[in-house]
């Protein structure tokens, strides 16, 4: 079984996914998530620095786990849209050498 590719599926009229996929991947780049990124990594040596039990540092490894993966997703989604570019360039200079 094949998938299609992202950038095949539904024509070329954008998803609700590539939108939010976007919206996402220029959130991510902006100095506000690397600043909540800090204070996740801050929260997460303070918890393992204090102490604290180990509920809570289930908790803090949980949260920096979810957002390594939501990332990861972001990351992919990102590579595939750049392929699909490039790959779209490359046939129009190959159509047009042609």
């Amino acid at each position: 079984m094949t998938f299609p590719h992202p950038a095949d599926r539904g024509g070329n009229r954008r998803r609700a996914f590539e939108r939010l996929a976007e919206t996402a991947s220029r959130f991510t780049s902006s100095p506000l998530f690397f600043m909540f990124c800090l204070a996740l990594v801050t929260w997460m040596v303070f918890v393992h620095a204090a102490g604290l039990g180990t509920e809570w540092q289930v908790f803090a490894g949980d949260c920096m786990t979810a957002v390594t993966l939501l990332l990861l997703a972001l990351l992919k989604n990102s590579e595939l849209r750049a392929e699909r570019a490039i790959q779209r360039k490359l046939d129009a200079i190959a159509a047009a050498l042609l």
